[in-house]
């Protein structure tokens, strides 16, 4: 609400750190209903005392290109042929194992909100490393840069951003 620093008050500034930091509890409110991905922050233990960030982002692709393949609790399956169906039905009576996502030759990711290239090369990274001849494309609703990715977090309306991107 501040087209320049010359109209920037001190209630400004603050208004838009409060309008921040409430942005980020809402999202930490929705990740808490996930079972596995509900943090990127890993507190450290009494052997490893550094606190490290996980990205969400790393977090998902690990989970699917995990080669012991437990059955991912926050990824879900959406059945997409009559054999994917009869798969998804029996297994409310029988002991079936869902389709796993990694067990596609091809992997489709797309972030709504956006995507740097370093989450790009991570993703193109991590899959050649953990699943060798899996096809992946990163797709985004737009390709961010550190500066649109701060001015997001000052859009008043983040659905229609009124962020020059």
């Amino acid at each position: 609400g501040c087209g320049s620093s010359l109209n920037l008050t001190s209630q400004k500034a603050t208004d838009a750190v409060d309008g921040v930091f409430q942005s980020l509890r809402d999202i930490a409110r929705v990740r808490m209903h996930m079972k596995q991905f509900h943090s990127i922050h890993n507190p450290g233990s009494n052997t490893h005392q550094a606190a490290s960030y996980k990205p969400l982002l790393k977090q998902v692709v690990e989970e699917v290109c995990n080669p012991d393949r437990p059955d991912p609790v926050d990824i879900e399956h959406i059945s997409s042929g009559l054999t994917d169906l009869l798969k998804t039905g029996f297994s409310m009576f029988m002991k079936v194992n869902r389709p796993h996502p990694g067990d596609h030759p091809l992997l489709i990711i797309f972030m709504v909100g956006g995507v740097s290239v370093s989450e790009v090369k991570m993703v193109k990274d991590l899959v050649a490393t953990r699943k060798p001849g899996t096809q992946v494309i990163v797709l985004s609703s737009v390709l961010l840069t550190p500066h649109s990715a701060v001015e997001l977090l000052f859009a008043s309306d983040r659905l229609q951003p009124d962020a020059r991107i």
